[in-house]
């Protein structure tokens, strides 16, 4: 049992994260139904719809996960989830992530 744990340890170390993590620029090209509630770049035109950009990606590929399993409630995001594969949500992850989040001054 020690030798498969060490065995798993050393693939994960091997093998890092990022290559589960999705493609910002193939994000930025699939984000276009987004826009119209929450902006091009993630900043929401509206107060009605959240700001998304700089959001983590992990956060936000789980928030699109939720919502196409139904652990999140929302009709308008249930109907754009519903034909997205985890390959699109993480890339929709990684470009939302990567845009600068809506700054405000005090």
């Amino acid at each position: 049992m020690t030798k498969k744990i060490l065995a798993l340890a050393l693939l994960a170390l091997a093998f890092p994260a990022a290559a589960a993590s999705g493609d910002a620029e193939v994000g930025k090209k699939k984000s276009a139904p987004c826009a119209a509630c929450h902006g091009a770049n993630g900043v929401s035109p509206s107060d009605a719809f959240p700001n998304i950009a700089g959001q983590y990606p992990d956060y936000l590929e789980s928030a699109l996960k939720h919502y196409k399993n139904g652990k999140r409630k929302n009709p308008i995001m249930q109907g754009q989830v519903a034909n997205l594969e985890p390959k699109d949500m993480m890339d929709l992850a990684a470009y939302f992530a990567s845009q600068t989040a809506l700054q405000t001054k005090h």
